[in-house]
């Protein structure tokens, strides 16, 4: 089955094409890689699924719902939750309040006992439950990754997209975020992961995508990238498979 599928999706910016006509879906139970260079679309595709851009022209559907155009609140309360590049938790606010604002926010819900704990259920998968009261502000920044993604899992998605959320992490650090990214897989929800963390790609996705210059240039098993010639050109650089083993 298939949970989300982009059709001949377009989005300009004045005269560049940011995405050019790219077409790809996610489907159930999936992790689906998406990696490329620098600029070459992939946070512009997840801003629109998201819906912060409308695209210039194609479509979004989302478990055979069109999607692309609504407004930001209501993809999220349909089941689509993202994770951002930069973290930006409401630094203040308890690491709890963090994810309570998710919940609320995602679900419409009210902040009430059973919120609370379920709130607190996402932090021990996250393993933020002992920093429950610490402002989220003390964290660091791979405690705040967690936290990201424990909001994201606040709302109570079917799909989650993953912006680099192992950017800027020790190894140790990566390994955590893989096990815990095996574990939300584990619990039945799609995602889709925005990674330049090879091992991770490789270890994590079922299938990967490359985006180069906002066209699709690849679709297939993370293994294969590495014999692409056009994926080699364009990202890996190389054709030794240890790039992506």
């Amino acid at each position: 089955m298939t949970l989300l599928e982009v059709s001949m999706l377009t989005k300009k910016f004045g005269g560049l094409v940011a995405l050019n006509n790219v077409n790809l879906e996610l489907r159930e139970d999936e992790i689906l890689g998406i990696i490329g260079p620098n600029g070459s679309g992939k946070t512009t595709l997840f801003n629109i699924i998201s819906g912060i851009y409308y695209p210039t022209s194609g479509s979004i559907s989302f478990e055979g719902e069109t999607i692309s155009g609504k407004k930001p609140y209501v993809i999220c309360r349909m089941g689509v939750a993202r994770t951002y590049q930069l973290v930006r938790p409401f630094l203040n606010m308890s690491v709890l309040e963090n994810v309570l604002v998710g919940a609320c926010f995602g679900n419409g819900r009210k902040m009430d006992a059973a919120c609370r704990e379920e709130a607190m259920s996402i932090l021990g998968m996250v393993n933020l439950s002992e920093y429950y009261k610490r402002p989220a502000g003390s964290l660091t920044v791979a405690q705040r990754k967690r936290l990201e993604i424990g909001r994201a899992l606040a709302t109570g998605p079917r799909v989650i997209l993953l912006d680099e959320v192992m950017a800027g992490l020790n190894a140790t650090e990566v390994d955590d975020i893989i096990a815990l990214i095996k574990k939300i897989f584990e619990t039945g929800i799609g995602a889709c992961v925005i990674e330049h963390v090879m091992k991770a790609v490789s270890v994590l996705c079922n299938r990967t995508v490359v985006l180069n210059n906002g066209r699709l240039i690849f679709e297939g098993r993370p293994q294969e990238m590495s014999q692409n010639d056009e994926v080699i050109k364009a990202y890996l650089g190389t054709r030794r498979s240890e790039e992506v083993a």
